[in-house]
């Protein structure tokens, strides 16, 4: 099944929001409903296919067959930029200015790199494209003129599984529950689960070095890959003959994270566990955000570590959005402070003496014990908070999220200096926001901050949105912040990456990008500049 084209997920998981959080949002920040609805799919002016029939032959012949190069405007709008809330609004007025010409399917690597050959014979630029799921601008090339879509849907195989060594090799266009259900018949699991999870996809997940919500257990996915297969339009890369090689620079760690920009991932060789006999989550309440995050620290530090470990400051747990599927219930949340919510899962052995001992420490730093409900809660609502956001979109309100990464002892200024700088800018807009954060993945040196805002749209949403984000990645670059710690760079973070990285790195990745792409077909002005 296809994503809601003008939203997130599933159509029929899509949820209005009730009565009384849309007369909050009225009263408290200024929301009210848009004037005019969404335009309808079949309504949108979609321009023909830039594509001469030279091209599309060569591209039929690429993947085995017309049938797999797709220039019909239902296709191509589907495969139009990804699911910020931006992109969003520019979608539902109809906006599909940098719609792709086509969208190709190949159905393996030599598919792909017969694509990119002839691609690059062709001039047309090729944007890689699994789940559709990218929040930062990484489907939208840079630069003006025809491109493809190139989906890797087809891609959609578990290729091998070595239980010996616990390792498993999955295709690009593997969404994740898919995968999960496939190693899961073999008693594995990768634990990877991010918030996208439902609809994002494996090579996504290492194109953007993606990030779980059971990191504490489970590790990013740039540490679960083992080995990955890369075509180019100069040819392929393979890296990973072993689990660790003094062999040179590890080239796997080149290639993760180039989000389409170095080349198409088409296979990915993980690290996999063993699925857990048990679960169990909790949640904990703290007087602060700066008590939660000590109590935090302490456990990433020095153990033990659980396998999810969060914490959302005071406005956020006040409004509930740990637990999504709660807004706007009855239920009141704990008075004042914060929530966080830790998660247990392995052997019953295992998970035990964790949680105890864990707990003992987060008694010790001030935290109180709240039982298994929030923690349950979390878990069975953990996808839900983009369909909370499309249903604000729906009311007229503003939302989107952000997200960074520092050392621990730079977070708190950190938090402060987003929260200010997000604040004054859309306060100065006219659109005063509520910003709630929480602490998304802890490691033994830092952690990161996500924030989330909502806000009135205001008359131009887009300009109003564009200033405070850019206001917000100063802020972070200022604080001693990364500018991403999970969501990538795309095209919406690249200035920032640039200065983040330095002029020597970002050319030496322009070098390695000329000798891989040296036409400069492959996701041109997304991470990188374009010359």
């Amino acid at each position: 099944m296809d994503m809601l084209w003008s939203g997130w997920g599933d159509p029929d998981r899509a949820t209005p929001l009730p009565d009384t959080v849309i007369g909050l949002l009225r009263d408290l920040l200024g929301v009210k409903p848009s004037d005019t609805a969404p335009v309808d799919l079949t309504e949108i002016a979609v321009p023909e296919p830039e594509l001469t029939p030279a091209a599309l032959d060569a591209l039929s012949a690429a993947v085995g067959g017309e049938e797999h190069v797709r220039t019909d405007a239902e296709t191509r709008i589907r495969h139009t930029r990804g699911k910020s809330t931006p992109d969003l609004l520019r979608i539902r007025e109809g906006e599909v200015d940098d719609i792709p010409a086509a969208a190709v399917l190949p159905s393996d690597h030599d598919e792909v790199l017969a694509v990119l050959r002839a691609c690059t014979q062709l001039g047309l630029a090729v944007v890689p494209f699994g789940g559709g799921t990218s929040v930062v601008g990484g489907l939208a090339p840079g630069r003006r003129g025809p491109f493809v879509a190139l989906d890797l849907r087809r891609m959609d195989g578990l290729l091998a599984l070595d239980p010996v060594s616990r390792t498993a090799t999955l295709q690009p266009g593997l969404r994740a529950p898919r995968a999960e259900a496939l190693l899961a018949e073999h008693g594995f699991t990768l634990g990877h689960f991010p918030q996208s999870y439902e609809w994002a996809t494996i090579g996504g997940f290492a194109a953007t070095r993606s990030s779980g919500q059971a990191s504490a257990g489970y590790g990013r996915f740039d540490e679960m890959v083992l080995g990955l297969t890369l075509a180019t339009p100069e040819g392929t890369v393979d890296t990973g003959r072993a689990p660790r090689s003094a062999a040179g620079p590890d080239l796997r760690q080149l290639f993760l994270g180039s989000e389409g920009a170095l080349g198409v991932i088409t296979s990915v060789t993980v690290r996999i566990r063993p699925v857990p006999r048990t679960r169990v989550y909790e949640g904990w309440h703290f007087d602060s955000f700066e008590e939660g995050g000590a109590a935090l620290r302490r456990l990433a530090q020095d153990g033990p570590r659980p396998t999810v470990l969060r914490l959302s400051d005071e406005t956020e747990t006040l409004i509930g959005l740990a637990q999504p599927e709660a807004i706007g219930s009855a239920e009141t949340p704990p008075a004042g402070g914060c929530v966080a919510i830790a998660g247990y899962e392995g052997t019953p052995e295992d998970t035990s003496y964790r949680r105890e001992h864990a707990a003992a420490v987060l008694r010790e730093s001030g935290g109180t014990p709240l039982g298994t409900e929030p923690g349950e809660r979390w878990a069975h609502g953990r996808y839900s908070a983009p369909y909370l956001r499309d249903a604000l979109l729906d009311a007229g309100a503003f939302a989107e999220t952000l997200e960074t990464a520092a050392f621990w002892s730079r977070i708190p200024g950190l938090y402060a200096a987003v929260r200010d700088a997000l604040t004054t800018k859309l306060t100065e807009a006219g659109t005063p926001p509520l910003v709630m954060c929480h602490i998304s993945h802890v490691y033994e040196n830092g952690a990161s901050l996500y924030f989330t805002v909502v806000s009135a749209q205001g008359e131009d949403p887009l300009s109003i949105w564009a200033r405070a984000k850019h206001a917000a990645n100063e802020a972070i670059l200022a604080a001693g912040g990364t500018i991403t710690h999970h969501h990538g760079v795309g095209t919406d973070h690249r200035d920032w990456y640039v200065r983040e990285a330095g002029a020597l790195a970002v050319e030496a990745l322009g070098a390695v990008k000329r000798c891989v792409d040296p036409a400069g077909v492959l996701n041109p002005g997304v991470l990188l500049p374009l010359d």
